[in-house]
């Protein structure tokens, strides 16, 4: 039994011999049909109607370019061609030497082929199939193929041009691809206008070059990845550019995959790939568990010798741009993955990612747009992170921020040893929810300005600030909070002066720092409990006295934890200091300098080394309303 599936598709090639689809009586015409339905937005580049082609029982050709053989028909000739009726088991094929291009006009047609490419571009200049407003078109596949060439196992999709192809128009298109891709071009695929929906068994949408989109409403349900571009010999191909329209897909394997770079100006994009991040794999690496692979806080690069399938939503060899635009991912595995660079210039970025939300192997520029990362194993990763401006949220059950580099193949001591990594923040605003370290680098950190919050880890194996350098903050506003066992403050090379509080507080607990005039400095309440809260803010100045208040109120709503533009009402004080060096440790019995307790900086929360600074002495209960153990007897709330 046959089942009938919508597809719609541009270009044709020469009779195809191999393949046989069953036979249909056919008649030619050749009267020079001027007519069409085509708005004169749709066909101000095309010419007069060449021939009108009509499917059926009988295939009817009226006009010249065409002729029909059993149940296919093949273009010959540039120009345009009018297709309309419906073909149970045949073939449009175009296969024109001509220097011009081929249009291929499609009027609520509904094509199937069931052993080969239902339309199928062997020559053109150019084919451009156009959906005409109103038009609804069907184009379906069978699920086993005929190849018309066994050494390059071709047609194998149910639209297939070997030359550029592009879809334009206001009409809808539908893709039933049961054998293998759904629209494939061996050189560009451009899609500018239509409503298009691609149903394959394999890659959704190809394009060998490239792969451009410039409108249009665009589903895409593949079992392999969704958008492919394939180019490897020529490092100016490869790409994928979406310019504008609307993006709907959901992929088994990647979401969009480019071989060189995939760049992104606007337009409306949501993924899901690979079954989600609620599909997220664990797998063994060196008998150390961690999603996909990844050992804690260690190697950014992709390069390993995994063979499993790949589900990332958006993936470059070498580049992902992202200029604007709204996207909204949930993916199986990394979010945006690169093996070499990214730059986020602006735009709307929603993910939900079962490993990394953003991964590059060697750099990450994010320099303006809003970066929303609501699950992450790890929030951001690169050997290389540059944060410019933007505004970020990210959560993650690891390392919220990891520089680091490497390599996956390293052996695991290897890891250990890697001092590669760098992050810089010079503006934006950072929220961080970790549950591993909260900025993590291999190498240093370097903060100039910006707001940077972080609600760090609960157990002492990491903490909220993790670095194997230096830290140097010069400029903006710091406020991390998380466990003391691994805790680090920034360096005492810093310019900028910063406070470690060490106390423990169950979550939303107040902590205030005032000036001896009572202004504000920084207030703000942790998600979580913790015992050590870092604060560094220009507002800080050595020599200066300050006290430190836990519990009380305060009169407006919080932004992530943090206070201000509003009066704080006192609650107990915790110690009065004066800040004598640029960086210290605050507790109840006063301040001493530096800020490090513990062994931080050992590449990513592993303990066993690499401690700084001298360990403050901690009290048992240094928040008055706790028991001996720094366990709250009843929880402070604020308004």
């Amino acid at each position: 039994m046959k089942r009938k599936f919508i597809l719609m598709v541009t270009i044709a090639t020469l009779a195809l011999t191999v393949t046989a689809c069953s036979n249909k009586n056919t008649s030619t015409t050749n009267n020079n049909q001027t007519s069409t339905v085509v708005d004169n937005t749709e066909s101000e580049e095309m010419g007069p109607i060449d021939a009108t082609i009509t499917l059926g029982d009988t295939i009817t050709v009226d006009g010249s370019g065409a002729t029909v053989d059993n149940n296919k028909v093949t273009i010959t000739s540039a120009g345009t061609y009018s297709i309309n009726g419906t073909l149970q088991d045949g073939q449009i094929i175009v296969d024109s030497a001509d220097a011009e291009n081929v249009y291929l006009v499609l009027n609520n047609v509904n094509l199937t082929c069931t052993n080969s490419a239902p339309i199928y571009v062997k020559a053109a200049k150019n084919a451009i199939i156009v959906l005409p407003s109103g038009t609804d078109n069907t184009v379906t596949d069978g699920e086993n193929y005929v190849y018309e060439d066994t050494t390059t196992d071709e047609p194998n999709a149910a639209i297939f041009s070997k030359d550029d192809l592009t879809i334009k128009g206001e009409g809808s298109l539908k893709v039933n691809a049961k054998y293998n891709n759904g629209i494939t071009s061996k050189d560009d695929l451009k899609i500018t206008g239509g409503n298009i929906s691609v149903t394959s068994a394999d890659d959704g949408l190809m394009g060998k070059d490239s792969i451009t989109i410039k409108g249009g409403n665009i589903t895409i349900n593949s079992q392999g990845d969704s958008l492919k571009s394939t180019n490897i010999e020529d490092t100016t191909k490869g790409y994928i550019l979406m310019e504008a329209g609307t993006l709907n897909v959901t992929s088994g394997c990647d979401g969009i995959q480019a071989e060189s770079n995939v760049t992104i100006n606007d337009g409306d994009i949501t993924i899901t790939s690979g079954g989600g991040s609620a599909n997220a794999s664990t797998k063994t690496n060196n008998n150390m568990m961690n999603p996909w692979g990844q050992f804690g806080g260690q190697n950014t690069s992709s390069t390993d010798t995994d063979t499993s399938t790949s589900t990332k939503a958006i993936k470059a060899t070498t580049n992902i741009t992202i200029n604007g635009g709204n996207i909204n991912i949930d993916s199986s595995d990394d979010s945006l993955h690169t093996n070499d660079s990214i730059v986020i210039n602006g735009g709307t970025i929603n993910m939900a990612s079962g490993d990394d939300g953003i991964h590059a192997d060697t750099t990450l520029d994010i320099n303006d747009g809003d970066i929303n990362i609501s699950k992450s194993y790890e929030g951001i990763e690169s050997t290389t992170i540059n944060i410019n401006d933007g505004n970020i949220h990210l959560v993650s059950s690891d390392d919220g921020i990891n520089a680091a580099g490497g390599n996956d193949t390293a052996t695991t001591m290897d890891k250990f040893s890697a001092s590669t990594g760098t992050l810089n923040i010079n503006g934006g605003y950072l929220y961080v929810d970790a549950s591993g370290d909260g900025l993590d680098a291999n190498g240093s950190i370097e903060m100039t300005g910006g707001t940077v919050i972080v609600n760090g880890p609960e157990n002492n194996g990491n903490g909220s600030l993790d670095y194997d350098g230096t830290f140097n903050i010069s400029g903006g506003t710091l406020i991390a909070a998380g466990s003391s066992g691994m805790a680090q403050s920034p360096s005492p090379t810093s310019i900028q002066a910063a406070i470690n509080i060490f106390t423990n507080g169950s979550a939303n607990t107040l902590v205030s720092v005032q000036d001896e005039s009572g202004n504000d400095i920084a207030t703000f309440a942790p998600s979580k409990s913790f015992s050590s809260l870092i604060i560094s803010t220009p507002n800080l100045k050595t020599d200066a006295t300050y006290k430190v208040y836990t519990g009380g109120s305060y009169s407006l709503d919080s932004t992530d934890g943090l206070y201000s533009g509003g009066t704080y009402s006192t609650g107990s004080e915790l110690t009065t200091f004066t800040l004598s060096s640029t960086i210290m440790s605050v507790t109840s019995s006063g301040a001493t300098e530096g800020g490090n307790s513990g062994m931080g900086g050992m590449n990513g929360g592993i303990q066993g080394g690499g401690g700084r600074g001298q360990k403050p002495t901690i009290p048992n209960s240094t928040i008055p309303g706790t028991s001996g153990d720094g366990n709250p007897k009843a929880t402070q709330t604020t308004p």
